[in-house]
């Protein structure tokens, strides 16, 4: 069979037709034709004229068949946190020596080498222990090259779809180890020997770059186990696909959306309690916080591990549902009254001296420190004692806060025949007096009160005790509700610093204790 030039095909004919010395001149300037298809098929057919592909390729039977295994990463095609698998694209390289299909190159027109179908020839059944893929399998046969020396070299790429156990422990700023073990289905240690190709790591200079990990290495390790049913060793190369997660996404879409809402929490302690919006404003961040865990939850896997951001909402849901309690506590305070509610005196004590004192805390007009703690306390004192005593009032006319005279007054004498009960009579200065009620004074040269005037006093006085009592009740009441509102502020700023304070320090160790914070 002739071989023409491509520009020639079609033309062959006309060209023999009209020139046959072309013919002879082309023949003798370009020697090509059916010389080395020729000694290519002539080389198959006495290769595998009594080649049998179930027989392992070995001189001597105890001898094994060392088989060089190496492995180039293309990419990482995805990381399925939830079911735990490992989806890469990869290629095998395997190489061993079959002493079956070796040749003498100048027997066969100087043919250095062959390709020919893995079905063919004998090949390792070298598969992957840890695949999750429902074919198990996931290479690509292709054609396998022979030399003439026998040595053959079998690259299959494949997907791989590998189990990985995912630690998520430092989730969003993990690393994860996946292996990929590969090894002999059936042939043991005797019969296969496994060796890593050199620098016993995989081939990373085709790798392609994922935009959710990065790569750190594949080292590559040579395992030999005995099992206790087996007494032959049984080989195997794992490959560790060392990925590290990068955290940018991560860290703008969960971390600082999550920093903000607790900033939110904590700066609606600066609300004003009368506005009316605390309490609406806590439960919103409570359900935002919520949403943000639902989140998180679909992308981890289902396990009782607790994942570092896990931990992080958690503790920060945890103050935002404190806060809530204590807005509850905060508005109670705020509306309590004096007619329904009386302070305690460790709530004044705690809320109107030492934690205003502690943070710098006073009133419009005031200035609260340890001196004037000590000086109300005394001035309470002062008062409770002040109450037990007369008033000025009674003390000027020398009477009891009872208007009853005091022993020092003449006090008028009753006629024992005059009568305990008589009708109401009107004095010469209009005051109506009721006999019975209060016996009419005796008139007393003595005595420095004119006649009548004493009881005038006492009714006065009555009548302006009254008016005292009301304003004292008014003023109390005031003072007490301005307490507790007082109170209130103060447990709104005590609250305001702790839970900022609580805020920072656990974002500053959530990020403290995560092995790496920021990969691009």
């Amino acid at each position: 069979m002739l071989i023409y030039p491509l520009s020639w095909r079609g033309q062959q004919p006309r060209a023999i037709k009209s020139n046959p010395y072309l013919f002879f001149l082309t023949l003798w300037l370009c020697p090509f034709g059916a010389e080395s298809g020729a000694h290519e098929r002539r080389l198959l057919n006495d290769l595998m004229a009594n080649y049998n592909k179930l027989e392992r390729p070995v001189i001597n039977e105890s001898d094994a068949v060392v088989l060089t295994f190496g492995l180039t990463l293309q990419q990482i095609i995805d990381v399925d946190e939830k079911n735990q698998i490992l989806t890469t694209n990869i290629w095998l390289n395997l190489e061993w020596t079959d002493v079956n299909l070796r040749w003498n190159e100048s027997e066969y027109g100087q043919v250095a080498d062959i390709r020919m179908p893995p079905s063919s020839i004998w090949k390792p059944d070298i598969l992957m222990y840890n695949s999750a893929s429902e074919a198990f399998d996931g290479t690509y046969p292709t054609n396998v090259v022979v030399l003439s020396n026998g040595g053959c070299t079998y690259i299959p790429p494949g997907i791989f779809k590998s189990t990985c156990k995912i630690d998520i422990t430092w989730f969003p700023f993990d690393d994860q180890n996946c292996d990929m073990k590969f090894g002999s289905w059936t042939y043991n240690g005797f019969k296969l020997d496994l060796q890593l190709k050199e620098g016993n790591a995989g081939d990373t200079s085709t790798y392609i770059l994922n935009g959710e990990w990065d790569l750190i290495g594949v080292p590559a390790k040579r395992n030999e186990v005995i099992y206790e049913c087996c007494p032959e060793p049984y080989l195997d190369i794992t490959f560790i696909i060392k990925i590290r997660r990068r955290t940018l996404y991560y860290f703008f879409n969960l971390i600082v959306p999550c920093v903000l809402i607790a900033s939110m929490a904590v700066l609606g302690f600066t609300l004003p309690p009368d506005s009316g919006e605390k309490l609406s404003l806590g439960v919103t961040i409570l359900l935002s916080l919520t949403i943000f865990l639902n989140t998180v939850s679909a992308i981890i896997p289902i396990t009782s591990d607790s994942p570092l951001i896990g931990t992080y909402f958690n503790c920060i849901m945890f103050m935002v549902a404190s806060s809530v309690v204590t807005t509850i506590m905060i508005l109670n305070y705020h509306h309590r009254l004096a007619d329904t509610h009386e302070m305690p005196d460790w709530v004044r004590v705690l809320f109107l001296q030492w934690i205003p004192w502690f943070l710098r805390m006073s009133r419009p007009g005031e200035k609260i420190t340890r001196k004037t703690i000590m000086m109300q306390n005394k001035m309470k004192e002062l008062d409770l004692k002040e109450k037990s005593s007369k008033s000025l009032l009674a003390n000027v006319l020398d009477m009891d806060d009872d208007f009853r005279p005091s022993s020092t007054l003449p006090h008028s004498h009753v006629h024992p025949h005059h009568p305990s009960h008589a009708h109401p009579q009107q004095n010469n200065g209009g005051f109506i007096r009721v006999s019975g009620s209060l016996p009419p004074p005796a008139e007393d040269v003595s005595s420095s009160f004119p006649p009548g005037a004493h009881r005038e006093l006492s009714l006065i006085l009555k009548e302006i005790k009254i008016i005292t009592d009301k304003i004292r009740d008014d003023e109390e009441s005031a003072a007490i509700e301005n307490d507790w509102k007082f109170a209130a502020m103060v447990l709104d700023r005590l609250c305001l610093i702790v839970f900022t304070l609580f805020t920072i320090v656990a974002t500053v160790a959530v990020l403290a204790a995560a092995p790496h914070v920021i990969v691009t």
